[in-house]
C-alpha cells in the first residue's frame, strides 16, 4: 500500500511578466511559475527556488496533490512540467495544474520493479533485467492518484517479459496506453550482452625455426651487398673514353747510334 506524502508550496502573485522580469526573479533566487486549469484563468506566481528544489528531491513530489498557498488562498495542484537549466542545477520554470475532486487528471508516474535479484532468469540462468519503461501515464480522480506503481518480476525466466497489462493497478486508476489498445512491453530478462574486447594474437615460433622477421633482415643485407658488388663490377668494366691517348713510357728516348 502506497503511503501518501504531503507537500506545501508558498507562492506570491507575479505582477510583471516577460523574459527580463524572469531573469530578474531567477537572480533573486525565485522561480517563475504558471497555474492553470480547474475552470479558472491562468495565474502567474513566484516560488522560492531553494524550498522548491528541496521538495523536488523527493520522487513523490511529482505524483502527489500539492497544496499551493498564494496569500490567504490555498489551491490543490499537480506538477505538469518542469524546465531546468541545461548546465546548472537550477529550476527555471514550473507548470502547475489545478485539480478538482470530481475531475479526472492525467499524470505520469514511476514504475518500481521488485524481485529482480530473486528472478529465476537472473539468479539461475545468468540473465539481465532490462527496463523497457520506467514510467507510465495514468488517468484517475485526484483521490486515487498513486505515488508509484509496482511490478513484480521475481517469476520471470530468461527471454521472458511483462507488459502493461501485468501491472496491478490501484482502485480507480487506468493506464492511458492500455485503454487505447496498446499493451506495451515493460520489462524483460535478456541474456547478458557480450563485451567485445580486442586481444592481440600471439603466435609461437617452433623450436629451431627462425622468425620470419629475422629471416627478412639478412636477406635484405644480402640483397644490398649484391647490389654493391654489381655496382663495383660495372665500374671496373667501364670502357675508356674515345680518343684517349695511351700513357707515354717514362724516361728519355734512346738516341741514334
Amino acid at each position: 500500500m502506497n503511503v501518501k506524502a504531503t507537500f506545501e508550496l508558498a507562492g506570491e502573485p507575479r505582477a510583471q511578466l516577460g523574459r527580463t522580469d524572469s531573469r530578474r526573479l531567477r537572480k533573486a533566487g525565485k522561480v517563475p511559475a504558471i497555474m492553470y486549469g480547474g475552470g479558472e484563468p491562468p495565474e502567474a506566481v513566484v516560488l522560492d527556488h531553494n524550498s522548491l528544489k528541496h521538495q523536488m528531491s523527493r520522487e513523490a513530489f511529482f505524483t502527489s496533490i500539492l497544496t499551493l498557498k498564494v496569500g490567504a488562498k490555498a489551491q490543490q495542484v499537480v506538477v505538469k512540467g518542469v524546465e531546468r537549466h541545461p548546465v546548472k542545477p537550477q529550476i527555471m520554470h514550473l507548470d502547475l495544474q489545478r485539480v478538482r475532486e470530481d475531475v479526472e487528471i492525467t499524470l505520469s508516474v514511476r514504475i518500481h520493479f521488485t524481485g529482480e535479484a530473486e528472478s529465476k532468469g537472473v539468479k539461475d540462468q545468468g540473465g539481465v533485467v532490462d527496463h523497457l519503461m520506467t514510467d507510465v501515464e495514468i488517468r484517475c480522480l485526484p483521490r486515487h492518484l498513486p505515488e508509484y506503481l509496482t511490478l513484480d518480476v521475481s517469476h520471470l525466466e530468461l527471454n521472458q517479459l511483462l507488459h502493461l497489462s501485468d501491472i496491478k493497478l490501484p482502485e480507480g486508476v487506468t493506464l492511458v496506453a492500455l485503454a487505447g489498445g496498446h499493451d506495451h512491453p515493460v520489462v524483460a530478462v535478456n541474456p547478458p550482452r557480450a563485451e567485445e574486447i580486442d586481444i592481440p594474437v600471439e603466435t609461437e615460433t617452433p623450436a629451431g625455426e627462425v622468425p620470419a622477421l629475422a629471416q627478412a633482415e639478412p636477406a635484405a643485407e644480402g640483397e644490398a651487398g649484391a647490389e654493391a658488388k654489381a655496382g663495383d663490377a660495372k665500374g671496373a668494366a667501364k670502357p675508356e673514353a674515345k680518343g684517349a691517348k695511351p700513357e707515354a713510357a717514362k724516361g728519355k728516348p734512346e738516341g741514334k747510334k
